[in-house]
């Protein structure tokens, strides 16, 4: 399979400026850019990455870039108000914390990592109005349409810095062009003003054809909400501001229409798999199959095999009748993160200690009527309970006893 029929076939094709898609096929050295205005990626920067793997696997050369200067101004795009500066240290910390992710998510592929401060951080801003703002259309930056909604009737009005952050993104592509022999841009749908920038800088100034691809953003088609939004927040790379349990079971709760379409995208699973999953989500709708494949592929390329496998424990345990005891005690760390803990002793006290009832008087009541179980267990009335044990109240109230 060409590269452009492996992008058209796993929902990769949006908008570029090459004459044709086959165009794509030919080998180039491209780039591709987070700004840090934090210290993780989320699952909506990773499916741009994973159509990157697709682009490395196929012969092109990979520039990855961390933003330390555009991330000193912030992309106003999609914004309605204008962006809190983030200090110089911030900036720095999230930039390593990037460059982290990069190594994890392509590791085992060729790429190299560049930062923009680092030619930034040189040019006087004369010499910048002179050499690059002179041959930038301000026409054509004021027809944008989120400067049209800024600076309207009930906009927020935007400042100069955001205004330019556009054309600072232009000059990243020409430098580059010129340094690196980059040739292309790759980038979600939502960066589509701001790389034609740097295509037409490039023209411009070099008189060299210069191109952009970009793939469409990922939507949530339960809710409408660009995927990785939810009622919490973002869902984040980083395990410490999304566990590596609560990303597993992100993907294990997606909806059967959608896992096969995000196999597509967040995994590097071949056409014939998906494909037969796809067939058994049809058909056996309740197996979830793909739902658990999907949990455990994106979850190992994040977090590694190790983790993933914990999180699929974990989950089996809670859910799938497994036994706390059959956990390692690392497993049981995942679990304890994310349930109530007690201390061995009685289960009322344990039910009352735990928050799973409001009094000694409630926790009897809750195990007359059957509510209580003590690893799979249906109990009646209080008794010991050792470490470690699983005490599960209702349909999904756990409490882990170590």
């Amino acid at each position: 399979m060409t590269l452009s029929e492996e992008l058209q076939w796993r929902g990769f094709v949006n908008q570029t400026t090459l004459p044709q898609t086959d165009d794509i096929n030919e080998p180039r050295t491209f780039y591709w850019g987070v700004d840090p205005s934090a210290d993780s990626m989320t699952v909506g920067h990773l499916a741009p990455a994973m159509m990157i793997r697709h682009f490395i696997e196929h012969g092109h050369t990979a520039i990855l870039l961390v933003g330390g200067a555009t991330g000193m101004i912030g992309d106003p795009d999609g914004k309605k108000q204008e962006r809190e500066l983030k200090t110089i240290d911030e900036v720095a910390h999230n930039k390593a914390a990037l460059a982290e992710q990069y190594k994890r998510i392509f590791d085992g592929q060729p790429f190299e990592i560049v930062d923009n401060y680092d030619w930034f951080k040189n040019i006087s801003y004369l010499d910048f109005l002179r050499e690059i703002g002179k041959h930038a259309s301000m026409t054509q930056m004021l027809d944008r349409d989120f400067i049209k909604n800024r600076i309207g009737e009930g906009g927020g009005g935007i400042s100069y810095a955001e205004f330019s952050y556009s054309l600072i993104q232009g000059y990243d592509f020409l430098h580059l062009f010129r340094e690196k022999g980059a040739t292309l841009q790759v980038a979600g749908a939502d960066q589509w003003g701001n790389s034609i920038t740097g295509v037409q800088l490039i023209r411009r100034l070099e008189g060299k054809e210069a191109h952009v691809w970009t793939t469409p953003l990922i939507v949530n088609k339960q809710t409408g909400v660009k995927f990785g939004k939810s009622e919490a927040g973002a869902v984040w790379l980083d395990e410490n501001k999304t566990s590596v349990y609560q990303f597993y079971q992100f993907w294990l709760n997606v909806d059967d229409e959608s896992a096969v379409d995000y196999l597509k995208v967040y995994t590097l699973l071949s056409q014939e798999q998906i494909q037969g999953l796809a067939e058994k989500t049809a058909s056996q709708p309740q197996s979830r199959e793909a739902q658990r494949i999907l949990a455990y592929e994106v979850t190992r390329l994040v977090h590694g095999a190790e983790r993933a496998e914990a999180a699929q424990k974990v989950t089996a345990t809670l859910f799938g009748g497994n036994p706390v005891s059959s956990l390692s005690e690392n497993e049981r760390t995942m679990l304890a993160a994310e349930i109530p803990t007690a201390q061995a002793g009685s289960l009322v006290d344990i039910l009352v200690n735990s928050g799973g009832a409001s009094s000694l008087g409630e926790a009897r009541r809750l195990l007359e009527s059957g509510a209580v179980s003590i690893n799979g267990e249906k109990v009646f009335e209080s008794r010991d309970v050792t470490a470690p044990s699983l005490v599960k109240k209702g349909k999904n109230s756990f409490v882990l006893v170590r």
